[in-house]
C-alpha cells in the first residue's frame, strides 16, 4: 500500500509504477482505492464509473479495469457537497448522508471489493487518499489505516520533497499513527527529487534512528505525464496530464496560435485534453482568451454552477464573440450543455430550476435522475471518422431546428461551434488533427502512448527503490 504525508503527494503515479513494475514480472495485479474524491473518472467495459487513476492503473496491472478496484468514487459538486457513486453507480441515498454516517453503510462494500480482488490476484496494490495523520478523520477512515489493517498491507509512506519540509512530514506522520498502524509502515519514499541524492545525508539515517522505518527509495522529478487523478494541480502540468514536474513557468503556445481550455472551477475529466500539448492554455478571464485559435468547454460536475462562473468573469461573452468571430468552438458534455438554450432540472441533480444556456447550439437540456455512463463508438457524418470514447452525463439533450445533427444523441454542429456528449474526443488523432485544421493550427508532436509511458515510469521508479527489499514484502 503506498500512502502520503499530503494529498498529491505522488500515490497515484508510484502506485501505477509499481502495478507495471510487478506485472512484468508475471504477477497478476490488480489496483485498489476504496475511496476516491475526483471528477476525473472514466467507464469500465461494464458501463460502470471510476475514478480515473484506478483506469490509468488498471492499464499498468496490464487487466481489464473493475469497479471493484475503486468502489466508492465521490464526486464534488460544491465545496460541502459531493456526488456519492458506489460500485459504479450513482447512489442519492448515500449522497444525501452526511460525510461521517456513510462510513456504516460504504465500509462493507469496501472490505467485500478489497477481499475479493485479493482472492483473485497475486498483488493487490492499494493507494491511500490524503495523509493517514488526520485523526479527526480517523473514526470515519475507510480509505487509509483501516485498509491496510483489513489487508495487513506493507504500507509505504511517500512525501513530496519538492515541497519542502519532507523529513518533519514524515516523521510527523509516523508520530500521529498508533502503534499497529506503525508495525505496517515498512519504509518512506522521498519522492519528486531533485539533486545529487548524496546531499540527502544523514537525514534518512536520522529518520530511521528515531522511527524504526527505513527510507526505501529516492525518486527523482518525472517529466512523464499521466492521466491525472483530479484537478488540483491544474497549472502544473500540460493539459491536464500529470507529470511529476512542478516548478517552472507555464508552457508556452505555439507561436502560430493556442487552443483556450475554460478553467471551469469544477472541471471534469481535463485529461482528455492532453493530446493537444503544449497547443492547450486554461483560461479563466476574457483577456486570456484573446488570439485563440479555438475555444473549449470542457466537462463539469456542476454545469449551471460553472456557467454562471463563466458569465460572471465575463468568458461567456468573450466565448460568444469568439464563436460569432468564427473561430471554432468545442463543447464537451457539460460544456455542451452550456452551448445550448437552455438547462432544465427538475429533479434537483444540481440543484433545480432552470438557467439559460449561451445559445450557441439549439439544444434543450433536461437533466435525469439516471445518470448515462457507457463506452461508446460511432460514425462522425462530418467527417466520415469512426470515433470512440465514453459518456458520463445526466443530461438528456433534444435538438431543435437550427443545429445538425453529427451522431444521433452525440455530436452537434452549428457552423463553427460543435458539442459533444463523447469525452475522449480529441483523444481519436483523425479527430484531433480535423479540429486543429478548423483552426489553423498544425498537430503538435504526440505524448508516447500511455504504455509506453508506463513502461518508463515503471523503470525509473523500480531502480530508485530498494527493490529487492520492497519486493521482498509480497
Amino acid at each position: 500500500m503506498v500512502q502520503g504525508c499530503t494529498s498529491n503527494a505522488g500515490k497515484s503515479y508510484l502506485c501505477a509504477a509499481l502495478c507495471r513494475a510487478l506485472s512484468d514480472e508475471g504477477l497478476r495485479v490488480a489496483p485498489f482505492k476504496a475511496q476516491n474524491m475526483s471528477n476525473n473518472a472514466g467507464v469500465t467495459p461494464a458501463g460502470l464509473e471510476m475514478g480515473r487513476a484506478q483506469l490509468v492503473q488498471a492499464q499498468a496491472a496490464r487487466v481489464v479495469p473493475d469497479v471493484r478496484m475503486n468502489p466508492v468514487l465521490l464526486k464534488p459538486e460544491a465545496d460541502t457537497r459531493s456526488q456519492v457513486v458506489l460500485l459504479g453507480r450513482a447512489n442519492p441515498e448515500l449522497t444525501a448522508l452526511g460525510w461521517r454516517e456513510r462510513k456504516a453503510h460504504l465500509w462493507p462494500h469496501v472490505q467485500t471489493a478489497l477481499h475479493s480482488l485479493l482472492a483473485e490476484y497475486d498483488v493487490v496494490v492499494i493507494e491511500g487518499a490524503g495523509s493517514p495523520a488526520e485523526v479527526n478523520l480517523r473514526s470515519s477512515d475507510i480509505v487509509n489505516m483501516r485498509v491496510a489493517r483489513e489487508a495487513q498491507a506493507s504500507v509505504l509512506l511517500a512525501c513530496d520533497i519538492d515541497r519542502g519540509g519532507a523529513f518533519a512530514h514524515l516523521l510527523g506522520t509516523w508520530h500521529c499513527l498508533t502503534p499497529e498502524e506503525r508495525a505496517l509502515l515498512r519504509g518512506f519514499i522521498l519522492n519528486r527529487f531533485r539533486g545529487d541524492p548524496r546531499l540527502l545525508a544523514p537525514a534518512p539515517e536520522w529518520l530511521e534512528q528515531q522511527t524504526g522505518v527505513p527510507t526505501v527509495g529516492v525518486v527523482p522529478m518525472l517529466d512523464i505525464p499521466l492521466p491525472e487523478e483530479d484537478g488540483v494541480s491544474l497549472p502544473e502540468g500540460p493539459s491536464g496530464a500529470r507529470s511529476e514536474r512542478r516548478a517552472g513557468p507555464p508552457r508556452s503556445a505555439h507561436d502560430g496560435g493556442f487552443v483556450a481550455i475554460a478553467r471551469l472551477p469544477r472541471v471534469s475529466n481535463l485529461d482528455e485534453f492532453a493530446p493537444l500539448g503544449p497547443l492547450a492554455r486554461w483560461v479563466a478571464s476574457p483577456a486570456e482568451l484573446e488570439g485563440a485559435r479555438a475555444v473549449i468547454l470542457p466537462g463539469s460536475k456542476s454545469t449551471a454552477a460553472d456557467l454562471a462562473w463563466l458569465r460572471a468573469t465575463g468568458l461567456a461573452g468573450a466565448v460568444t464573440r469568439a464563436a460569432q468571430a468564427g473561430v471554432p468552438v468545442l463543447g464537451v458534455c457539460g460544456g455542451l450543455q452550456m452551448l445550448g438554450q437552455t438547462l432544465t432540472d427538475r429533479h434537483g441533480i444540481e440543484g433545480g430550476g432552470e438557467v439559460p444556456g449561451l445559445g450557441l447550439l439549439d439544444l434543450q437540456t433536461e437533466f435525469a435522475v439516471d445518470k448515462t455512463t457507457r463506452l461508446t463508438t460511432f460514425t462522425d457524418v462530418e467527417t466520415g471518422l469512426h470515433l470512440r470514447g465514453y459518456e458520463i452525463h445526466h443530461g438528456q439533450t433534444a435538438a431543435g431546428s437550427g443545429v445538425q445533427e453529427l451522431a444521433p444523441g452525440l455530436l452537434w454542429r452549428s457552423g463553427n461551434v460543435r458539442g459533444t456528449y463523447l469525452h475522449g474526443l480529441l483523444e481519436n488523432p483523425a479527430y484531433l488533427e480535423r479540429f486543429l485544421g478548423w483552426a489553423g493550427l498544425s498537430a503538435p508532436e504526440g505524448l508516447d502512448s500511455l504504455d509506453a509511458r508506463l513502461d518508463a515510469i515503471a523503470a525509473r521508479v523500480k531502480a530508485s527503490l530498494d527493490w529487492n527489499l520492497v519486493r521482498g514484502w509480497l
